[in-house]
């Protein structure tokens, strides 16, 4: 049975962990003399009355908390995380109505991207900043933040850690989960710190500095500009955005090993990285070169655009330094492939991941050779580690609901008549928690806002389960999932 008081009661504590992201912000409207002011503090009090009703109807709760109990908590979550996050938008009057302010706050908490304002240079600071902070929030989790600071969720700590984690596998850096997300907090504050650093030096001002930096290693993509980082105009910038974003995508586990235990040869030695930087620099290199000779770039040029924007897509981060919309139609389908691949497991990026593009190209091989030696016994390896059967009917499970999730997304935006490019790049984008899109009519320096409404509802949808990676939510939904045995 589940216990919904527990839930009840785990929401509205994490609902006052919104308020302080929200006080953030409102300190940075007063001290901008901006007219978001009232919208923050009138939100700040929703808010808190929305965690001091469900602490309430939560009271007298137990502390055992399921493995369903888990999935339904953390998807609960992102949802009235959302919900409230979207008031600041709202009562300021710059989103005019829910549809929109909901899209624009999901889109934010699950480091999408994706916007449906046609200018954010009209925004006042702290309704820029609050984008920036649910991206922040959401790079590695809600739930998993408040894992790193509150002493725990009961007894379901690992539970609702395995509801919200991406990738098939859960590499772990310290026996104590609460230690474990600490020190992986530690390491995104300190790359989110250290990218700030390197924007300043590049030339950036200290608000965009802040903003661009948490956005970076969200691999979120929000940005103060329509023209996103290509408003500066800077290489140094532009190289700045590639290592964090590329960071960023690294495993936080691999990066600990390498950074707190000196680990050189497993870091360089790991499948996933390796097959990462394989990605990376063939698509790069193809696309500089297509560059050079369709569209005639400089060489240092090409190679840094390319770069830049096969980060931007692989790591799921979606800023842009060029107008992609203006590249030969080969190159939409590399980076549409970047898109749908993602970086590693345990990073803040998105996508399919690489560990299990390396696992299925290890299955697809193991196939292979069985049809010419049907008795052998081929495990799949990773790592030097076995992977059971069962993990394997799971890859191929989550890949055909990844398919399946995208197919009937474009079907429906057909029907709803965008165009067929930005159909399936959309809901490719979405799916993977990417942002930008590579057609014409909407495109990636564009907003969203010309999506019908019902649409914008079904792609909020698939950034959430994108970013749960699709069976926390599905799961939701089975008949099963509420019976009482």
């Amino acid at each position: 049975m589940l216990n919904l008081k527990l839930i009840y009661k785990i929401i509205g504590t994490l609902l006052f962990i919104e308020v302080p992201m929200m006080l953030w912000c409102l300190g940075m409207s007063f001290y901008y003399g901006e007219d978001d002011s009232l919208a923050f503090i009138v939100s700040i009090i929703l808010t808190v009355l929305g965690g001091v009703f469900f602490k309430y109807i939560g009271r007298d709760a137990g502390n055992s908390l399921g493995r369903r109990d888990s999935y339904l908590l953390v998807t609960a979550t992102w949802i009235i995380f959302s919900f409230f996050g979207a008031f600041p938008f709202m009562i300021s009057g710059y989103i005019t109505n829910f549809t929109d302010a909901f899209f624009e706050t999901i889109s934010g908490f699950t480091t999408t991207g994706c916007s449906i304002l046609d200018d954010v240079e009209v925004l006042p600071h702290g309704l820029l900043f609050w984008r920036t902070m649910t991206q922040w929030i959401g790079g590695l989790g809600i739930v998993f933040f408040t894992i790193a600071i509150l002493p725990s969720f009961g007894s379901g700590n690992v539970k609702v850690f395995s509801a919200e984690a991406t990738g098939p596998i859960r590499a772990q850096m310290h026996p104590r989960l609460s230690t474990q997300a600490k020190w992986i907090w530690s390491i995104y504050l300190l790359l989110t710190v250290g990218c700030g650093a390197c924007y300043y030096l590049a030339g950036m001002g200290l608000f965009d500095c802040l903003n661009y930096s948490m956005t970076t290693t969200a691999t979120g993509g929000f940005a103060t500009h329509n023209a996103s980082t290509g408003y500066f105009h800077n290489p140094y910038i532009d190289y700045t955005a590639i290592v964090f974003m590329f960071l960023s995508g690294t495993s936080f586990v691999l990066l600990y090993s390498l950074m707190f235990k000196g680990r050189f040869r497993q870091f360089f030695k790991n499948a996933e990285f390796k097959f990462y930087i394989f990605v990376v620099l063939l698509a790069a290199s193809v696309i500089a070169t297509m560059l050079v000779v369709d569209n005639h770039y400089h060489v240092m040029d090409a190679i840094r655009v390319s770069l830049f924007q096969v980060m931007s897509m692989i790591t799921t981060t979606g800023i842009f330094n060029d107008d992609v919309g203006q590249w030969h139609h080969i190159t939409w389908v590399i980076l549409t492939i970047c898109m749908f691949c993602g970086a590693c497991s345990g990073s803040t990026s998105g996508g399919f991941k690489s560990i299990r593009s390396v696992m299925l190209v290890n299955i697809l091989r193991n196939e292979i050779k069985r049809i010419l030696h049907p008795r052998a016994v081929l495990p799949v390896k990773v790592n030097d580690t076995t992977i059971p059967y069962s993990s394997q009917v799971t890859l191929l499970a989550f890949l055909a609901a990844y398919m399946c999730l995208c197919l009937v997304t474009y079907f429906i935006m057909i029907v709803a008549g965008v165009d067929s490019t930005n159909s399936i790049t959309i809901a490719i984008s979405c799916a993977s928690n990417v942002g930008p899109t590579l057609g014409l009519e909407i495109g990636p320096a564009m907003s969203w806002s010309v999506l019908p409404a019902f649409v914008k509802w079904l792609l909020s949808a698939l950034m959430l389960m994108g970013r749960l990676e699709i069976f926390s939510v599905i799961v939701i939904f089975s008949p099963a999932f509420w019976k009482d045995n």
